[in-house]
């Protein structure tokens, strides 16, 4: 973390966008944010409307069982955040409420309840497709916005905790969903210029975790899985992710089970928009109010207005 990204946090909580809660990464927003927010969910909505996509809306929860299959953990345990409840009887009350009282931990009279927080806003998505059976010709494509947790508690705006992510998702064939990734990376390209944000396309690779995770990193960039388009917010050198194209081949498909037509195994690609980041974007670049924004980046936002 930069010293530039903890004073842009601390011109945004005096300007009363970000409200702390006294957790790194964890923040309220104010109206003013959420107009902001608006305003990108309704013009990304504009921009997908001509596919049909079907739309689909989660809480940042989902199912621990489902979640578990999904090999998360294997590449990020330390992102993952796990859901736990008190289930104990009298006496364990009484023992959890001294223990709260006195300042000690007590997570051992806790047991994890059958909900994890939801790592990506896709991951709920997948399971709910393989229930459905076979794919149509053509395979789904579904539109998905949820509440996302990663555990990498920062100064750094841009590294919230708890952030929304709005992706589209693109079930079918490998040509199918590389066509959808190719022409997503094209909108999204134009998008930001309209946003007048100054945004670059690059190869990536996910954080996955330890000595292991170097090599998975190295095979998703060989492969070209994924593809960012990175703006600079709290720092030049290294620009933001906020907006990411990402192919997954077979892997969903294998986990749980989601067939063509043709009965082969499906492939899965999505793109994902985070709309915290999108939005810190534009008030780092136009400034904190946004009725002085340039008048075409308004448009984009608010066309009604």
């Amino acid at each position: 973390m930069t010293d530039a990204a903890a004073l842009y946090r601390q011109e945004l909580i005096e300007a009363g966008l970000l409200i702390p809660t006294g957790v790194d990464g964890l923040y309220g927003r104010s109206a003013v944010f959420e107009s902001v927010v608006e305003g990108l969910e309704r013009s990304i909505s504009r921009m997908a409307a001509p596919d049909g996509a079907e739309l689909m809306r989660f809480p940042p929860m989902m199912s621990r069982k489902d979640f578990l299959a999904s090999g998360y953990l294997k590449g990020f345990p330390h992102l993952f955040g796990s859901v736990h409840c008190f289930c104990g009887n009298e006496a364990d009350h009484r023992q959890l409420l001294e223990y709260a009282g006195e300042g000690k931990d007590f997570s051992d009279l806790l047991e994890p309840s059958g909900v994890v927080l939801t790592p990506a806003a896709c991951y709920p998505v997948y399971p709910v497709v393989s229930r459905r059976g076979t794919l149509p010709p053509g395979g789904r494509l579904i539109d998905v916005s949820a509440y996302c947790f990663r555990h990498e508690p920062s100064l750094d705006p841009c590294r919230m905790q708890l952030f929304r992510m709005r992706e589209n998702i693109r079930v079918g064939s490998a040509d199918e969903v590389l066509d959808f990734r190719e022409k997503w990376l094209q909108r999204g390209l134009k998008w930001v210029e309209r946003l007048a944000l100054p945004a670059v396309s690059d190869l990536a690779n996910d954080p996955f975790f330890g000595r292991g995770g170097k090599l998975m990193a190295a095979g998703q960039r060989d492969q070209q899985l994924k593809f960012e388009l990175l703006v600079p917010v709290t720092s030049t050198e290294k620009p933001t992710a906020c907006l990411s194209f990402n192919y997954h081949m077979t892997h969903f498909a294998e986990i749980w089970p989601i067939h063509q037509a043709d009965g082969e195994l499906a492939h899965t690609g999505c793109v994902g928009f985070g709309l915290e980041r999108l939005t810190l974007a534009l008030l780092r670049h136009h400034g904190l109010d946004p009725t002085t924004w340039p008048q075409t980046v308004r448009g984009e936002l608010w066309p009604d207005k």
